[in-house]
């Protein structure tokens, strides 16, 4: 998967160490807590599914984990494009793709590395543990042996083995190639392909090409020796001799004459502009050599407008990208019990995201991709953002295992099976890959009033080099080179721009400014000096309020209730209702809003009902359709008490509003946010558990916040900060960096 933000070492290795080392962890899916649930989950209790196993195999897939669960598997000689680095060295890399299996398809997976070079070694290896998985991908083995061990281990296991260096790729690009030659009006039987590159990606790629129609005569596969030819012997083995061709070509300047297909898995550099000039009408050029492809879409263009481009980058159009495919590949083939999963399944897919790249865009994807997407030239393949993609590329795959008798267990209803697939989306994941994306397209000028501080000097760095915008660090200039040096990125010193009131022009007009604002409420002249030119926060939403930055990060250093109050000197209000804090509380693919969480201490009915307004505006800006509940320890009246009846009375205010979202209450946590304890009370309004909880004091608000932070590990974002007239937030003392910038996020994309 292409990532072409630029990353430090020091970055990349943070990432991979706190909060703790690598990238997941196992969690029990089962009560573990009392003698009886030892008792069930082990001895004597585990002794009856292992009877009904040993009875019949197939019920593993029902009392075990092997149904969702898929081993990736390497012995690191061809790690990304980095070399033989060995066994213990690409283990973070099959972290990384085990992880990519639960995030887009939720397919638990674990990384094994097998430290030998030996094929019959590795076989084994692998085939003695197939019992412990409903799959197996392999990853990162180096070619001829990547071949030869995949073929053998289909050949002896009963469960899918799927190379996803060779196959995930090939998918991808057959399904961009297929929309490709329907736009230029041409036939896959009927084109000249030339590939370049025929190590296990290339070979894949032309194999599943072949089955899908080209022609053998009309593929010429390149390598470093130049074309494949029968007859030749420099370089060969029996994986190239079955796509060599009687032909007098023999470089490929030869053989891009005429042709109408280029694939790239091979160098930079290695399509010329000469070489695009001699192709045929309407060409398609798909240069997946990464992080650098054989021709940029841009050096393509120059010389052939009618070019059809695509590249391994996310920061060009058509992206051949595997996540597109194999998390959801093995989707379908793990829910059919598959035995293999096969040309067909693979072929199934491909035309399925076509189909997909061909259908109307959501606008939540254009907006999360930055730009309008419509079928054509530079969208042929859809984006990993596409919510689409996980109940209609899975349901492709079951059913092409299903025509192809590969299959244990047949899906009966393929409608309800399409949506149980889309209950799996993780709504976390989205919403923060929404608003970063968003966070992108805006290119804020963030302020950050604490450059004093480490954590916000890297979320500071963070933020500017993921290309969010630009960073606006508050500081002495001595004081942000010393603890980025100190942090490891010295090389930033150079990229953030340092304000504070000695560097800037605006001193005088800020201080102007304040202290007609305050010349009133007991400031002075002096007063105002020491506000703006000493206090870092006063100095930055001095900044903002006139237009010097686009929004403002703030708290990390301070508790917040000092900070609105310093915030408060410089910025105004809503009139309607006020400033509220709201936070997200993420958990288990479920987003639930809490709030007041920072403002109101103990709200009245009018006062919650403002509360409401405002989590709902900040649901809808996350991307959520909001379901406001009231909460309290009462439910629509009982137990009977004075303390929740401003609760009881809240929604009556909302009735008199005529607010365009769900509310209810005032109703207990459970009967808000499950659905069974809803159904005891046939009258109330919600259509589905509640994401957004007003509750009745801040106290509860942060007891409830920090509760599930704590015991559940839930990620937090916020408090949120709406009713202020600027884009502002203000972080927790306790904000990790990746907080921090979350919430420079949260006001690039002016949310509250």
């Amino acid at each position: 998967m292409a990532n072409n933000s630029k990353v430090t070492p020091e970055e990349a290795l943070a990432y991979h160490l706190d909060p703790k080392p690598g990238k997941y962890d196992i969690v029990a899916s089962k009560p573990m807590a009392t003698q009886r649930d030892l008792s069930l989950a082990y001895s004597p209790g585990v002794a009856v599914p292992c009877e009904a196993i040993a009875a019949d195999p197939a019920t593993a897939y029902d009392y075990t984990t092997k149904g969702n669960m898929v081993a990736v598997i390497s012995n690191g000689t061809a790690v990304l494009g980095l070399g033989n680095l060995g066994a213990l060295a690409s283990k973070p890399v099959m972290e990384g793709k085990a992880v990519l299996f639960k995030r887009f398809a939720d397919v638990n997976s674990i990384d094994l590395e097998l430290d030998t070079e030996d094929c019959d070694a590795f076989i084994n290896a692998v085939k003695l543990m197939g019992p412990s998985f409903g799959g197996i991908n392999l990853e990162d083995i180096k070619a001829p042996e990547c071949f030869i061990i995949e073929q053998r281990l289909k050949e002896m296991m009963d469960i899918p083995v799927f190379h996803d260096d060779q196959h995930g790729t090939a998918v991808i690009c057959a399904a961009g190639l297929l929309n490709a030659l329907q736009i230029s009006g041409k036939k896959i039987e009927d084109v000249k392909i030339v590939l370049n590159g025929a190590g296990a990606a290339g070979i894949a790629c032309i194999e599943l090409l072949k089955s899908m129609g080209a022609t053998h005569e009309n593929c010429v596969v390149c390598d470093t020796k130049g074309v494949i030819y029968q007859g030749r012997t420099e370089g060969m083995n029996q994986w190239k001799s079955a796509h060599a061709i009687q032909t007098d070509l023999r470089t490929l300047e030869d053989a891009m004459e005429g042709a109408d297909v280029f694939l790239g898995v091979s160098v930079k550099g290695a399509v010329t502009p000469e070489m695009v000039a001699a192709m045929a009408k309407d060409p398609v050029i798909f240069a997946m050599a990464n992080p650098d492809p054989e021709i940029t879409p841009e050096e393509a263009h120059a010389v052939r407008e009618d070019a059809i481009v695509a590249t391994g980058r996310s920061d060009y159009p058509n992206q051949v990208n595997n996540v597109l495919g194999f998390p959801y590949l093995f989707r379908g083939a793990l829910d059919i019990h598959a035995r293999a999963i096969n040309d067909e399944m693979k072929i199934a897919c491909a035309q399925a995201l076509a189909k997909l790249a061909r259908e109307d865009v959501p606008d939540e994807v254009a907006m999360a991709y930055g730009r309008k997407l419509s079928f054509g030239r530079d969208y042929i393949i859809p984006t990993p953002f596409d919510p689409r993609l996980i109940y209609m590329i899975p349901t492709a795959v079951a059913q092409a295992g299903m025509d192809t008798g590969v299959a244990r267990r047949p899906i009966i209803d393929m409608e309800g099976y399409a949506e149980g697939l889309k209950a799996r989306l993780d709504p976390t994941a989205n919403i923060l890959r929404g608003i970063h994306a968003r966070a992108k397209q805006a290119q804020a000028r963030m302020i950050f009033a604490e450059g004093d501080d480490p954590r916000v000097l890297r979320a500071a760095v963070a933020y500017q080099r993921q290309g969010l915008g630009k960073a606006l660090v508050v500081g002495r200039e001595a004081d942000v080179a010393e603890k980025l040096t100190a942090a490891g990125l010295g090389d930033a010193v150079s990229e953030l721009e340092v304000v504070n009131a000695a560097n800037t022009p605006y001193l005088r007009t800020y201080k102007a400014y304040l202290y007609k604002r305050l010349q009133r409420l007991g400031f002075d002249r002096g007063d105002v000096h020491k506000l703006a030119a000493r206090d870092r926060h006063v100095f930055a939403a001095l900044m903002l309020a006139h237009g010097h930055g686009d929004g403002l990060v703030s708290g990390a250093t301070r508790k917040s209730a000092q900070v609105m109050d310093l915030i408060n000197h410089v910025m105004d209000v809503s009139a309607d209702s006020g400033a509220v804090g709201v936070t997200a509380l993420l958990h288990n693919g479920r987003v639930v809003l809490v709030s007041d969480t920072l403002v109101h201490e103990w709200p009245d009915e009018d006062d919650l009902a403002n509360i409401a307004i405002a989590g709902a505006k900040v649901a809808r800006a996350l991307g959520l359709e909001p379901r406001v509940a009231f909460v309290s320890f009462s439910t629509f009246g009982y137990p009977v008490s004075e303390r929740a009846e401003k609760m009881h009375l809240a929604p009556e205010v909302l009735d008199t509003r005529g607010v365009d979202f769900e509310y209810e209450g005032e109703m207990t946590v459970d009967v808000a946010m499950n659905e069974v304890a809803q159904e005891s009370y046939p009258f109330q309004r919600l259509t589905g558990p509640a994401n957004v909880l007003v509750v009745p004091a801040r106290h509860s608000a942060s007891i409830s916040v920090k509760l599930m932070q704590e015991m559940a590990g839930a990620t937090v974002i916020g408090p949120i900060l709406t009713g202020v007239d600027k884009p502002v937030q203000i972080c927790s003392i306790g904000s990790t960096v990746n907080d921090i910038l979350n919430m420079a996020v949260l006001a690039a994309n002016k949310v509250g």
